[in-house]
């Protein structure tokens, strides 16, 4: 398994990558900036956090590597792993419905609350990553 050693980067395909878990105690990088945004990522052994320009993106207890995370006004998508099941939740559109599959299988339709945030759990703890990936119905 990996994890983002510089707890955040910037990859070829224009996406970034954040997140350690296997850190015993909490670290963050501020004032990441990325495509004319500026990312914060907190990240340790029991949550990662990331957020844009002050306002929230993700986060999963306990925490995770997330890698080649890609967000645009109607989808988001990301590989993730982490040592064991994780919580997870990102910031889409509020009151609107998305689908969601993970490792391409059908994992049901969410709708996001008024905050705009969609909750679901990710089987982890294998030795790769998990792709995840959320569409606006």
């Amino acid at each position: 398994m990996a994890v983002v050693k510089e707890l955040i980067r910037t990859e070829e395909n224009q996406s970034i990558s954040f997140g350690n878990y296997e850190l015993p105690q909490k670290s963050k990088v501020s004032d990441f900036e990325f495509q004319g945004d500026i990312y914060k990522v907190k990240t340790f052994k029991e949550i990662t956090k990331l957020e844009r320009n002050g306002m929230f993106v993700y986060e999963s207890v306990p925490g995770t590597a997330v890698f080649s995370l890609k967000q645009d006004g109607s989808s988001m998508s990301f590989n993730v792993e982490g040592t064991e099941d994780a919580q997870i939740t990102v910031e889409m559109e509020a009151d609107t419905e998305y689908d969601i599959s993970i490792d391409g299988e059908e994992a049901g339709k969410m709708k996001t609350n008024l905050g705009g945030k969609l909750s679901f759990s990710a089987e982890l703890g294998g030795d790769k990553a998990v792709y995840v990936e959320i569409k606006k119905c």
